[in-house]
């Protein structure tokens, strides 16, 4: 069993990097990969701590990008983190994460909901982690919201009145950002995407000659006959499918590492293929 998909305290998760390895140790995960969002920061903590364990690792990142109606999220594995213009894109990423999290605290200060930018930052960490899972936080600890789901759905998810959008690459420049890299790109729980069936395969079809490598059938919030729709799609592509839980931490306690809600079961061969495509 493996997990190819959750995030570090140099991200939006709550866990080092360390101890993400020795839960799935525990757990008895024979892979693991870390896919911080935009950030490679913790890669060789984790790789290094998997390992002295005995758990397969590769690097890993995770990427937002832009579709003409939507976001999609794009995974990356086995990449050089060392190549310049990768690490040039994602530096440029946090950057601008940056700015979107003092526009947002500035609009919620504008709608009578102000807050300390300086003391989000510090509870994130640095300004290169903090992201609006950590206003939402705040949000909470302020009492403007019950919880950091209610703080998206009113506040600061897409459409919300303190919504401010950030910095995407478009599908095909991401794709050919990792394949550059080194690296093999998947497409992250593409029904978060929010499209039928037919588009979903659509665009799949679209993305995989510019170099798209796989999809993530297996997910927390998938349910089996998901995972099995997407298998088939994949087959039927020439794509490889991969999975992951999406683990954040106590960000998001109902998932765990691993098993997701507890039924989340990811085969070996979702990684054995990625150790000969990157």
């Amino acid at each position: 069993m493996v997990d190819l998909h959750f995030h570090s305290i140099f991200s939006d998760g709550t866990d080092t990097p360390e101890e993400l390895a020795r839960q799935g140790k525990a757990l008895g995960l024979t892979a693991m990969v870390l896919t911080d969002h935009d950030s490679t920061r913790g890669t060789e903590r984790f790789m290094a701590a998997a390992r002295e364990l005995g758990i397969r690792t590769m690097p890993g990142v995770e990427l937002s990008i832009e579709l003409p109606v939507n976001e999609l999220h794009l995974l990356g594995y086995g990449m050089d983190i060392e190549h310049a213009q990768f690490q040039d894109y994602l530096q440029r990423f946090r950057t601008d994460r940056a700015r979107r999290n003092e526009a947002m605290v500035a609009k919620l200060g504008q709608l009578g909901l102000p807050l300390s930018y300086e003391a989000i930052v510090q509870s994130a960490g640095d300004a290169d982690v903090a992201g609006r899972v950590h206003i939402a936080a705040a949000m909470v600890s302020a009492g403007y919201v019950k919880d950091k789901r209610d703080a998206f759905v009113r506040w600061i998810g897409t459409g919300r009145p303190a919504f401010v959008p950030r910095l995407r690459l478009g599908a095909p420049d991401a794709i050919r950002l990792i394949v550059e890299a080194g690296g093999a790109p998947v497409v992250a729980h593409p029904y978060h995407i929010g499209f039928g069936n037919a588009r979903l395969t659509a665009l799949l079809e679209e993305l995989k000659p510019h170099g798209l490598a796989g999809v993530e059938a297996y997910h927390s919030e998938h349910s089996v006959a998901v995972a099995a729709r997407l298998r088939r799609y994949a087959r039927q592509l020439g794509l490889h499918a991969t999975g992951g839980s999406d683990y954040h931490g106590e960000h998001n306690p109902s998932i765990q590492l691993g098993i997701g809600f507890g039924r989340l079961s990811i085969p070996d061969d979702c990684y054995d293929w990625l150790q000969h495509e990157s």
